[in-house]
């Protein structure tokens, strides 16, 4: 098992233990984060659901961000990981959010940050957000990475 395999499977079992739910809402991740989740067996106890909002629109449309939040916090920062975790938790009713937004590869976003760069952020019982810089162009690489640093993200929160 992969180490993504091996901490989403040690955070399904912290959520099921704990009677916990999670939802995601991801972007330059592109659904990995939901997929490691979903992987393991029993999901359904903890998975909420999620979405992969690339845009503007879909981060309304779909987990309901109020523009006025999306004005106030600008893509691939932590705070508006953070509004993007408390918005997709809040839209499936689960006790947990992610929220990840970024920049996957092989060019950055078009507010400056670099390819590699994502923001992070867990909403819930405990609230955490952090930033991620793997350094790298490479698409895939960068996406795996923030899908493995959002769910070590959950289970420091988790654990704590």
């Amino acid at each position: 098992m992969s180490d993504i395999g091996t901490m989403a499977n040690e955070v399904g079992a912290l959520l099921k233990a704990r009677g916990e739910t999670i939802a995601i809402a991801e972007s330059s991740a592109g659904g990995l984060i939901a997929a490691a989740l979903l992987a393991v067996p029993g999901a359904s106890a903890y998975f909420k659901g999620g979405g992969t909002v690339y845009t503007g629109d879909a981060k309304r449309i779909l987990i309901d961000v109020p523009a006025a939040q999306m004005e106030t916090h600008r893509p691939a920062t932590e705070a508006h990981a953070l509004d993007l975790a408390r918005a997709a938790a809040a839209r499936l009713d689960a006790d947990w959010g992610i929220g990840e937004t970024g920049a996957a590869g092989p060019t950055g976003n078009r507010y400056g940050d670099p390819a590699g760069h994502s923001a992070l952020g867990v909403w819930g019982p405990k609230e955490l957000a952090a930033i991620v810089n793997t350094g790298a162009e490479d698409r895939y690489h960068n996406m795996v990475a923030f899908a493995a640093a959002a769910i070590n993200l959950l289970k420091r929160c988790l654990e704590d």
